[in-house]
């Protein structure tokens, strides 16, 4: 029994990656850190890595965590520049009893003096977009922030030992400094080999406002499905969250149990990948459904076919 997830389309080739891993018997830590590599090098994908979209100043600021399911230790890093694999470096932090959550130029010091690859990731592309944005901003000024889609995974191997990862470069134009939710445990990800796992994507600053991932997999723990683990923690959170704030950001979560079975909740439209042993790698796209629901169904090759074309246009 082996099982992956990971969130967005862009986790796929990841997922395929991981798979191929865990197939042969690999540990899921190691599997979950090759899928987020996949992601983070592939300059087209604007939220995460190599081409990642750059705070205000144009500093490509990136956020990580690592999670093992089996010790419960974490790795992260907030506000990372210059590293080519971000959650590599959190992977490595996960080993420090002390000081494993690093920020900053002190995160960025750790990579670099234990030899991670390091090199400016802002790409010519994403300057562009920065340009773009700063002019249109100019023009207007209420101009709101978009492009903070995480890759978030949790892996399940065959000796039933998991873990789960998060890389993101966060909101196009943010402010220097700025952290969501992806790096923060509970909230980004969690994970427990005798339960499960799960990771968020999205609005990190309401994210965290619920710590959905530790929720999720607290239901898994009392008998939930992971599938009404999401849906019962999200959905009623998200309603919570517009009663009391007055406002809810784009949410989306999926999960893994120790099982190889999962489940996903979100409020946008929302594609992810999943591979199990008992079936290959596939991209679905998920919706809310009824009575905090969630609605799932393939991807259909007209919207893959729009996606490449969408992420690899000229900027204008």
């Amino acid at each position: 029994m082996w099982g992956t997830i990971a969130t967005w389309r862009m986790a796929h080739d990841g997922v395929l990656k991981a798979s191929d891993l865990l197939q042969k018997n690999g540990h899921a830590t190691d599997a979950v850190e090759a899928l987020i590599n996949v992601v983070e090098a592939y300059p087209y994908y604007k939220s995460v890595g190599y081409g990642g979209l750059p705070n205000e100043e144009g500093v490509v600021e990136m956020d990580a965590a690592f999670m093992d399911g089996d010790t419960l230790a974490q790795g992260a890093v907030g506000g990372i520049h210059s590293v080519m694999h971000a959650v590599s470096v959190a992977r490595a932090l996960s080993h420090e009893h002390y000081n494993s959550f690093r920020v900053g130029e002190g995160a960025t010091k750790f990579a670099t003096l234990h030899g991670f690859e390091m090199t400016n990731m802002l790409t010519d592309r994403a300057k562009a977009r920065w340009e773009k944005r700063l002019a249109e901003q100019r023009a207007q000024p209420d101009n709101p922030y978009d492009g903070h889609d995480t890759v978030g995974a949790i892996t399940l191997d065959t000796n039933a030992s998991m873990a789960a990862a998060t890389s993101t470069s966060g909101l196009f134009m943010k402010k220097a400094g700025r952290v969501g939710d992806s790096p923060l445990s509970g909230s980004g990800f969690y994970v427990d080999s005798e339960i499960g796992g799960a990771a968020a994507t999205g609005l990190g600053e309401d994210i965290m406002k619920g710590c959905l991932s530790y929720e999720i997999v607290r239901r898994m723990g009392e008998g939930q499905s992971p599938q009404e683990a999401c849906d019962e923690a999200v959905y009623p959170f998200i309603e919570k969250l517009k009663r009391r704030y007055g406002k809810a950001g784009e949410f989306s979560l999926v999960a893994m149990n120790n099982q190889g079975e999962w489940g996903v909740a979100t409020n946008v439209e929302f594609t992810f990948s999943v591979a199990t042993a008992e079936a290959s790698p596939r991209i679905l796209i998920a919706h809310p459904g009824p009575d905090h629901t969630t609605t799932i169904e393939p991807i259909t090759q007209a919207w893959l076919d729009a996606y490449e074309k969408r992420i690899k246009a000229p900027i204008n």
